[in-house]
């Protein structure tokens, strides 16, 4: 096979036969790979340890390894409760991690992690950092915040091409047979039996955060077989509905039905409902995705933060731990003196950066795993043609192995004109490792190629009015939840502190989703608050 026949079978294209294309490979937009500093972290991973001069060590109460969300939310708590003496270091020359974002002349886009769930007011913690960033207008009768018009997700909210046409929604309901539509709603009914049920103490199957979850036998034997196995075991054979929670599995986790537990599959569907019967709560989000958040929380801590350096070494001592860290030159390091660390990088790199972790690596880092994407950006210069319902936030496409794509100027109200297309792109490989050395082996042309031959099915004047197109590649996009992890011991005992080290990310929750992540940022800080003796009223909910 040629280039382009190849990245057609790569995605599924129909059909290879001599006419079905143009017969010389057409031309590629302008674009490049952008961030995900992997070079110095590879020169780390390989035994890399620079050693800063005398003059290079400052002191610090509280030092915070990684800037993503975890890491910004525990500095926006230490901040809260009166630590000021803290500082973040972050291996990118941007904060947010997989949740940053990127300007055009025309909008913010994502790069990552594009919307939040409307917190219930049992989510304290996540609902007072977002009323503190002014998205909520108060109130309601019930005492649930009520959401700002401007961040509620716009309607039309999404819809799936599908032979030929864009239809509203994920579940296709065109030429669906009784029995596709009659396991649909069977389906349905048992979302909301989980839904509704409790165990003796009154906790949700699946709740937001994880940690307030049952740890009933019934609900967490679940996690022990695959979504698939689930699927099958209650006679779930529609090929529609098992598309539409495949789809799910790889949009939240990176992983098919046959990769993922059935406890984390179950919860995409239980977690975001408050009731039996009712629809997921309303989706907070903003053209650049989460980036709008984390962007307003690194404001805050600007001047307490040292973007651009990767941590290379963390070693406890009895009265606290040493960090050193490096630019990603690998030319300048620089030494800290803490009383605390908060590691609020992904949990596997222990294994490289804490000195203790390396002579004797913990049994429980063996057990995460993550999956690898690479999210393109393109740069329109006008919307693209398509038939059916019109363009929507959320753009999918049947029988992909792409996520399909968001649109940012949905949420800007720019309904005409230049536009930018949001395309996601996971590696769902049964090998992570193997994955990840895939999506690492293919340069920007493949990438661009695979996205552009994948959504001319949809639009095929796509490449025509692609201006640009950047990639980013996510070695490692989000952690796994595979059959064992959610309720293993592994994921627990990573939570436990090593020392006056404390680990706050969302890998710790084994979903990765911006709740978990701001969970564990506030839980490692006050853990830190209560060693350090500032007793403060704990912002985690009952």
């Amino acid at each position: 096979m040629n280039r382009r026949e190849l990245l057609a079978a790569l995605i599924g294209l129909p059909g290879l036969l001599p006419g079905c294309y143009r017969r010389s490979t057409p031309s590629l937009p302008e674009g490049a790979i952008v961030g995900a500093s992997a070079g110095i972290g590879h020169r780390l991973r390989d035994g890399f340890r620079p050693v800063p001069p005398p003059d290079a060590w400052q002191n610090r109460t509280v030092v915070i390894v990684g800037a993503g969300v975890a890491g910004l939310v525990a500095a926006w708590r230490l901040a809260r409760a009166g630590l000021n003496d803290f500082e973040l270091i972050e291996l990118e020359p941007v904060a947010g991690g997989t949740a940053r974002s990127g300007t055009s002349k025309v909008v913010g886009y994502p790069w990552g992690a594009h919307y939040i769930p409307a917190p219930t007011k049992e989510n304290r913690l996540l609902v007072t950092i977002l009323d503190e960033l002014g998205v909520f207008e108060g109130t309601d009768e019930a005492g649930q915040p009520v959401v700002k018009e401007q961040y509620l997700c716009r309607e039309p909210e999404e819809r799936v091409f599908y032979l030929g046409q864009w239809h509203e929604g994920l579940f296709v309901h065109a030429g669906a047979t009784p029995e596709d539509e009659s396991q649909w709603r069977r389906f349905q009914a048992e979302i909301d039996r989980f839904v509704g049920w409790r165990d003796a103490r009154g906790r949700r199957a699946f709740a937001i955060p994880v940690a307030h979850c049952s740890d009933d036998a019934d609900i967490t034997q679940l996690d022990r077989i695959t979504m698939a196995d689930w699927l099958d075991q209650n006679g779930f054979t529609s090929r529609r509905l098992r598309w539409l929670v495949n789809y799910a599995c790889r949009d939240d986790y990176g992983m098919t039905i046959e990769q993922t537990s059935a406890w984390a599959g179950l919860f995409y569907f239980a977690a975001r409902v408050p009731k039996p019967g009712a629809s997921s709560q309303p989706f907070i989000t903003w053209a650049e995705g989460n980036g709008w958040v984390v962007n307003r929380l690194f404001r805050k801590f600007r001047d307490r933060s040292k973007l651009g350096f990767a941590v290379s070494d963390i070693v406890p001592r009895e009265d606290g731990a040493d960090v050193i860290a490096v630019d990603s030159e690998g030319r300048q390091a620089i030494g800290r003196r803490a009383r605390f660390v908060i590691f609020a990088a992904p949990h596997f790199l222990t294994r490289y950066l804490i000195r203790s972790y390396r002579d004797d690596p913990p049994r429980h880092l063996q057990e995460f795993e993550y999956g690898s994407w690479f999210v393109a950006n393109l740069h329109l210069r006008e919307r693209p043609y398509g038939r059916g319902f019109p363009l929507c936030w959320d753009n999918v496409i049947y029988d992909s192995p792409s996520l399909g794509y968001v649109c940012a100027t949905h949420q800007a109200l720019l309904d005409y004109g230049p536009t930018v297309l949001t395309y996601y792109y996971p590696i769902c490989e049964d090998n992570p490792t193997r994955g990840r050395e895939k999506l690492l082996a293919w340069d920007w042309s493949t990438c661009a190629e695979l996205c552009l031959s994948d959504m001319e099915r949809a639009h095929p004047n796509i490449r025509d009015l692609t201006q640009r197109l950047d990639v980013m590649r996510w070695g490692h996009a989000m952690i796994q939840p595979r059959p064992g992890f959610i309720w293993g011991r592994s994921r627990q005992d990573a939570q436990q502190a090593f020392g006056p080290i404390h680990f706050a990310h969302t890998d710790l929750s084994g979903v990765p989703l911006f709740e978990e992540a701001a969970y564990h940022g506030i839980r490692a800080a006050e853990e830190i608050l209560k060693r350090h003796g500032m007793n403060t009223r704990s912002l985690l909910s009952d």
